[in-house]
């Protein structure tokens, strides 16, 4: 695993061992932040389900002013600030489950990532979250990582989506 471009372009990311933890491919992460790439300059990101914190630290490599790292594990947590340190970056880190985190949270975000384990079904509940609370700048957009085609609930659409194998994007945004 390794950031694609930026300032921290090519370097290694720190992993967990084990096979029970998935990754965002760099394919896939490639292809993310290639659509991604017009809305990241001065960004403020929130990685919800943070991991190794791979999805964030690409932001920051590619001009995202904050990103805020959050993940219900401290396993997680230890390896992204592995590699905060590793890359000489700054980031509010949380210890969190995502309805605590979405509920401490201030300000608005121009780019959310979601990408909770595959097993778990959250995603009406997290995006009513972040409706409420309107942590969502205008014109942002929730990035949702699945193994499954998700539904966009009320209030929500699907602006864009993208499959690759296994891996389904959607791309959520308030509707008017």
């Amino acid at each position: 695993m390794r950031i694609i471009a930026g300032k921290h372009r090519g370097r290694v990311l720190a992993e967990f061992a084990g096979k029970e933890i998935r990754p965002t491919s760099d394919r896939v992460k490639e292809s993310l932040f290639q659509i991604l790439a017009p809305r990241l300059a001065g960004a403020r990101v929130l990685d919800l389900f943070c991991g190794s914190g791979a999805l964030g630290l690409e932001s920051l490599s590619r001009g995202a002013r904050e990103a805020v790292f959050n993940d219900v594990s401290a396993q997680s947590l230890a390896v992204l600030k592995k590699n905060l340190a590793a890359l000489k970056e700054t980031g509010a880190v949380l210890r969190a489950g995502y309805a605590e985190c979405l509920l401490r949270l201030t300000g608005t975000f121009d780019v959310i990532f979601c990408d909770p384990p595959y097993k778990m079904d959250c995603t009406a509940e997290v995006l009513g979250r972040i409706a409420a609370r309107g942590l969502l700048a205008e014109g942002g957009v929730v990035v949702w990582e699945s193994e499954r085609e998700e539904e966009a609930p009320a209030g929500w659409e699907a602006v864009d989506r993208r499959s690759y194998g296994r891996t389904k994007i959607a791309f959520f945004g308030r509707t008017s």
